[in-house]
C-alpha cells in the first residue's frame, strides 16, 4: 500500500509538471499565432517523438525526455551580413561554422509564402509579448495555486498556544546553531525560564507583561524585550486561569534569514546572533484559510526568497555536487531536479501520518511554488531563457531609436546567432546542473522524515 501511494504521488506531481510545461508552451503559442507567425512545432519533451498529430501548419506532440518543452517558431534568425552566412562570407572558425548551420536551418525552413510572417520582422514590443507569455502562464498558475492554498486549505500559522517546553537554555555554539527545544542539555546549562515558571505543553499564554496576547509574534516580540525582568504572565489550562511570574533570560540566539527561513552566517562560516529574551518554549499551529487579500503578497514572498535562491544557485549546485562526490550528508534545503520533486510528492504521499488534507496542500504547494521558479528563471536576462530574448528584443529597440534619433543607419533586427557560443556555454551549464540534480536525487535524496 505505502509504494502504491508513493507512486500516486508521483504520477500526481509528474502529471502537475507536464501540465505546467504545457501552459507555459501555449503562452508562447497563442501570441505566436494571433501575430501571424508560422509555428511549425509544439513539442512536450525533447529528444524523439514518442506521438504526434498535425493541425493546420503545426505538429503537436509528445517526445522521450519530459524535461521540459518547446515551440519552433519561423524566422527566429535575421539574414547574415551577405543576406545568408555569418559574418565574412566564406568565414571557417569553428563558431562561423556554427552560426552559419544555425542561420541555414532556420533559413531552410522558410517558405516564399512565410515572408512577413517571420519572427524577426515582427515589431519589438510583438516579440516581447510571444517571450513573456510563457514566463506570465507560470505567474499565471502559481497564483491561482497560492489562490487554492491560502483560501482553500489555509496555512498552519502559529498561536499563543504551547506546544512543547524546553527544560534547559543551551549555550550557543558560534559554529553550530543548536535547536532551542532540544532534549539534550549539557551539565552547564540553566533551567529554561518556562520550565521554572511551571508552564506546560497544551497551556495557553493569554496575558504577558500585563498586556493581552493575542498572537504568537506578540508574544514574542514581548518575550524579547523583556530579558532579565521579572514580569506576570496569565495562562489557560484547561478550566483553570493560573497566574504565574516568569523572568525571560538574556541569551544569544541565531538570527534567521526571513527569505530563506535559514540562520544567517558571517563571513568567517559562523552563525550571528543577537542578544534577546528567550523563556523556551515552542508554538502549537492550527490550520487557518487565509483571505483573497493574502495571495499576492503570499506570492511577493515566494518570489523573493526563490530571486535570493537563484543568485546563489550556481553555489548550491556544487555544494550538491560535493556531496554527491564525497557521499556526505545532503542538506534538506539543497536545490532539486523534477526527479526531486517527484520523490518528494511520493514520500508525503506515501506517509500514514499524514492527514489527506495534509498532503493535497502539499501538493498543491509543490505545483505553485515550482510554477514561480520556472517564472522567475526563466526571466533571467541570457539566451537560450525567454529573459534574454526579451533583453536582445529591447536591445534592438534601444539602438533603432538611438540611431533614428542620430540620422544613422538603421542597425537591424537582433541577432541571436552572435550570441551562440555564449548560447551554448549557459546551456551547457544548465544542462550540467541538471545532471547534478538528478543524479543526487536519484543516488543521495533528500529525507523528509
Amino acid at each position: 500500500m505505502t509504494i502504491l501511494l508513493f507512486l500516486v504521488g508521483v504520477v500526481l506531481m509528474a502529471l502537475g509538471i507536464a501540465f505546467s510545461i504545457a501552459l507555459h508552451e501555449v503562452g508562447h503559442l497563442v501570441p505566436a499565432k494571433l501575430f501571424g507567425i508560422r509555428v511549425p512545432q509544439y513539442m512536450i519533451g525533447f529528444g524523439k517523438t514518442v506521438f504526434s498529430w498535425k493541425r493546420g501548419e503545426t505538429e503537436y506532440g509528445f517526445k522521450a525526455l519530459p524535461l521540459g518543452g518547446y515551440i519552433s517558431m519561423i524566422g527566429m534568425y535575421p539574414p547574415g551580413q551577405d543576406g545568408q552566412s555569418e559574418g565574412r562570407a566564406g568565414g571557417t572558425s569553428p563558431l562561423q561554422q556554427l552560426a552559419r548551420q544555425a542561420r541555414q536551418a532556420d533559413v531552410e525552413r522558410i517558405r516564399p509564402e512565410d515572408q512577413g510572417r517571420l519572427f524577426y520582422q515582427l515589431p519589438v514590443y510583438k516579440r516581447i509579448i510571444i517571450m513573456l507569455g510563457g514566463p506570465a502562464m507560470n505567474l499565471l498558475i502559481g497564483l491561482v495555486a497560492t489562490t487554492i492554498l491560502v483560501t482553500g486549505f489555509g496555512s498552519y500559522q502559529p498561536t499563543t498556544g504551547i506546544q512543547s517546553v524546553s527544560h534547559c537554555v543551551q549555550t550557543l555554539d558560534a559554529t553550530r546553531a543548536k535547536s532551542a527545544n532540544s532534549a539534550e542539555c549539557g551539565a552547564d546549562d540553566p533551567l529554561a525560564p518556562a520550565s521554572a515558571a511551571g508552564l506546560k505543553p497544551g497551556d495557553t499564554i493569554l496575558e504577558f507583561a500585563g498586556q493581552s496576547v493575542t498572537s504568537w509574534e506578540q508574544l514574542t516580540e514581548l518575550i524579547r524585550s523583556k530579558a532579565e525582568k521579572e514580569v506576570p504572565l496569565t495562562v489557560q489550562r484547561g478550566d483553570q486561569t493560573l497566574e504565574l511570574t516568569i523572568t525571560p533570560m538574556l541569551t544569544e540566539r541565531p538570527v534567521v534569514d526571513p527569505l530563506t527561513s535559514t540562520y544567517q552566517t558571517n563571513p568567517d562560516g559562523s552563525y550571528k546572533t543577537q542578544e534577546v529574551g528567550f523563556i523556551g518554549i515552542s508554538p502549537a499551529t492550527e490550520l487557518t484559510p487565509g483571505t483573497v487579500g493574502e495571495v499576492l503578497p503570499t506570492v511577493g514572498q515566494s518570489l523573493e526568497r526563490i530571486g535570493a535562491t537563484l543568485i546563489k544557485l550556481p553555489a548550491r549546485v556544487y555544494g550538491v555536487a560535493v556531496t554527491l562526490v564525497t557521499n556526505g550528508d545532503r542538506d534538506v534545503n539543497s536545490p532539486v531536479s523534477v526527479v526531486g520533486v517527484g520523490r518528494i510528492a511520493g514520500d508525503i504521499a506515501a506517509h500514514d501520518e499524514i492527514s489527506l488534507r495534509d498532503k493535497a496542500a502539499t501538493l498543491v504547494s509543490l505545483i505553485a511554488q515550482m510554477n514561480l521558479m520556472l517564472f522567475a528563471f526563466n526571466l533571467i536576462p541570457l539566451l537560450p531563457l525567454d529573459g534574454g530574448h526579451v533583453l536582445g528584443a529591447l536591445w534592438e529597440g534601444l539602438r533603432r531609436k538611438s540611431a533614428k534619433l542620430l540620422g544613422r543607419k538603421d542597425p537591424g533586427p537582433f541577432d541571436p546567432v552572435r550570441l551562440l557560443p555564449l548560447t551554448y556555454v549557459v546551456a551547457g551549464a544548465f544542462l550540467l546542473m541538471t545532471v547534478i540534480l538528478v543524479a543526487a536525487d536519484i543516488f543521495k535524496p533528500i529525507s523528509l522524515f
